[in-house]
């Protein structure tokens, strides 16, 4: 399979002809409408507050944070560039911890009693370049998004420390789950639930409009979700495996009850992708009748079905939680069904596919449940792949109220002022643009703090950045 990198394809007729050729189904709006006719521009009311554009910056892990969980000079910048974005909807902006041992790495955030001064800061920070960038600040929408690692805990070194919800008879083994000793006991998930309603608390107090409780990416939260096979009061049935949410939820409203919740959703996930034919990735074979431990997927380990996803939000707006932000997979196994990028990190594996087709999924998938949930608030993701066609295609999936909300993460790093740049009606700055070299990603995999290194001459200008490449020329898959 050739690809050819979006960047080359400069015309309309060129960026539709190559997704009918490999098969994304993607909205295309010609021309663009820059400026305050953009649909991107128009305003969302959410619970009475007006945010006056379509555009959210999705939550990330800076592995720069302070060996305490509190934030550095690093976060804050990131967050300072946040705030400069133009983005209304601040979708938690930082992945947090809600205990030491839950941290995905050693430099991850962590809320805390001695750390919540440091995050409650970062939150102004963020306000302070808006309101110095945009005249105000009242319009904006900030989370915090609370996390536990789960099976990708590093709380301590580059060493795994995993804890499970199951034992999984193929990431078990991809990622060193050698006993049960690991799988957390529902005693253990109901003082977890106790962290996490602390850990709300104190985002409450420091200001935050929100908490996400993140069900997302092969996390503990979406462990849950295909717990099938667990026993107790949190795996096998729907209902049990939705018992940690609801439980979590309960206990925060009743902590902090002026406190909004929102939840980002792996809708659908596949099995764990390995290295097959060529390096190509390709499903790991499993040996049972059909694959189960996919939340969304179809039994196959490589397709979906919405019927599990459309009764999560279904559960999440009868417990009146509007913030629904929809993503899929997981980095750690499947990324190119996450994360759609032409080159791919220092750890994957040759792409099955354009990674056009996994955008086109992803918007998809967002679109389904949005018909099917008009009345929540959702937030799309996997725009950043698009590039230089990321305003036509945003702007006809929000005009055709296939997504409510644009996410941008990777986006976020390379070229925060976007937003603001395309709802001035300014050209985009081509040189900013993500191009998806994934070095956001190969960077912290190898041990140092994520940031965008080829663009953002603050990162391409440190010490870090010849390691990076020495790291991408030892472990290159392409």
């Amino acid at each position: 399979m050739t690809l050819r990198r979006v960047a080359q394809l400069r015309s309309y007729e060129q960026f539709t002809s190559y997704c009918d050729a490999v098969g994304a189904e993607l909205p295309v709006e010609k021309p663009p409408v820059f400026g305050a006719e953009s649909a991107l521009a128009q305003p969302y009311i959410y619970r009475g507050r007006r945010l006056s554009n379509r555009f959210a910056v999705l939550p990330m892990e800076g592995w720069d944070g302070s060996a305490d969980g509190g934030p550095s000079d690093l976060t804050r910048r990131r967050w300072r560039r946040f705030g400069r974005s133009g983005a209304k909807l601040i979708w938690g902006g930082e992945a947090v911890a809600v205990r030491h041992d839950g941290r995905a790495n050693a430099r991850q955030l962590v809320i805390n009693e001695s750390t919540v001064g440091g995050i409650a800061a970062l939150r102004q920070e963020l306000v302070d370049a808006h309101r110095e960038a945009f005249g105000a600040a009242d319009d904006l929408l900030i989370g915090l998004q609370l996390t536990h690692s789960g099976r990708f805990c590093r709380p301590n070194s580059a060493k795994l420390e995993p804890v499970v919800l199951y034992r999984h008879p193929l990431l078990d083994e991809k990622f060193g789950v050698r006993d049960d000793s690991l799988v957390m006991t529902d005693d253990e998930v109901e003082a977890l639930i106790e962290d996490f309603g602390r850990a709300a608390k104190l985002a409450w107090k420091a200001g935050y409009d929100f908490v996400d409780i993140k069900h997302c990416h092969g996390y503990l939260g979406h462990e849950f979700l295909s717990a099938v096979g667990r026993g107790g009061r949190y795996g096998g049935r729907f209902e049990n495996r939705t018992r940690f949410l609801r439980d979590t939820v309960a206990l925060i409203r009743a902590a902090a009850p002026g406190l909004d919740i929102g939840v980002r959703l792996s809708a659908v996930d596949w099995a764990p992708f390995r290295a097959g034919k060529d390096r190509i990735g390709e499903p790991t074979p499993y040996d049972g009748e059909g694959y189960p431990f996919a939340f969304g997927g179809d039994g196959s380990g490589k397709g979906y079905d919405l019927s599990e996803p459309r009764r999560f939000l279904a559960l999440l707006q009868d417990m009146d939680i509007q913030l629904v932000c929809i993503t899929a997979g997981s980095p750690y196994y499947n990324f190119h069904i996450q994360r759609p990028a032409l080159f791919p990190p220092s750890d994957g594996y040759l792409l099955p596919e354009d990674p056009l087709v996994g955008v086109a999924r992803q918007i998809k998938i967002t679109a389904d449940l949005k018909a099917n949930f008009p009345d929540l608030a959702i937030v799309g993701s996997g725009y950043s792949y698009l590039q230089d066609w990321l305003p036509n295609v945003a702007q006809a999936t929000v005009g055709a109220g296939m997504t409510d909300f644009v996410g941008l993460g990777r986006m976020a790093l390379s070229y925060p002022e976007l937003p603001a740049d395309l709802l001035a009606g300014k050209p985009l700055r081509r040189k900013q643009i993500c191009r998806t070299f994934s070095d956001c990603t190969t960077a912290p995999r190898n041990g140092m703090v994520s940031g965008c290194y080829p663009l953002d001459e603050f990162y391409k200008s440190s010490e870090g950045y010849g390691r990076l490449l020495a790291i991408k020329k030892e472990t290159a898959v392409r």
